[in-house]
């Protein structure tokens, strides 16, 4: 078993898929922890706020696996493919970091690039894992967050609820 780190967001019907997501990733993996929700503007095109929040699981299963079986939850929720990249969703889940890996692996850069790079990823992987580092330049996220011009992308924290995860849960 490894800890892995995925990031949830949607902009359509934010609430309902984001629960439903997290609801079927529950029958598949190991829930281990989950972060404060934030809202966010879009970026890259105009359209509506975003929720996005950070998972931490354990699971065995390969890289490729855990892929396919997002990729499948997303589908359940409406993941419209043919979308323009930069466009609304119902949801969207990465992978951001799996323990012990480094580079890409079965198609997949880890760490995602992203996490340094965008307030709604940083912020609550930092939340989840203070701990964790980059392994692509030894810094620590939560430093890269301290440091992060958070004017840029201005996130919003919103009530967690909706998720259904007890307080327990939820590491802070």
């Amino acid at each position: 078993m490894r800890v892995v780190y995925l990031g949830f967001g949607s902009n359509t019907q934010r609430e309902f898929f984001l629960a439903k997501g997290l609801r079927l990733l529950q029958e598949q993996v190991e829930l281990v922890s989950v972060s404060p929700v934030y809202r966010s503007d879009s970026v890259g095109f105009n359209g509506a706020a975003f929720f996005n929040f950070c998972v931490s699981i354990n699971t065995s299963k390969s890289v490729s696996h855990l892929k396919a079986i997002l990729k499948r939850i997303e589908d359940i929720c409406g993941r419209d493919r043919k979308a323009p990249k930069y466009s609304g969703r119902t949801l969207d889940i990465d992978i951001l970091y799996v323990e012990g890996e480094v580079g890409e692996v079965d198609g997949v850069q880890l760490p995602r690039q992203e996490v340094s790079l965008n307030a709604f990823v940083l912020k609550p992987l930092v939340d989840i894992a203070p701990q964790l580092m980059d392994p692509r330049d030894g810094s620590y996220f939560r430093d890269q967050w301290s440091d992060y011009d958070k004017t840029r992308q201005p996130l919003i924290e919103v009530s967690a609820d909706f998720l259904g995860i007890t307080a327990s849960t939820i590491e802070r």
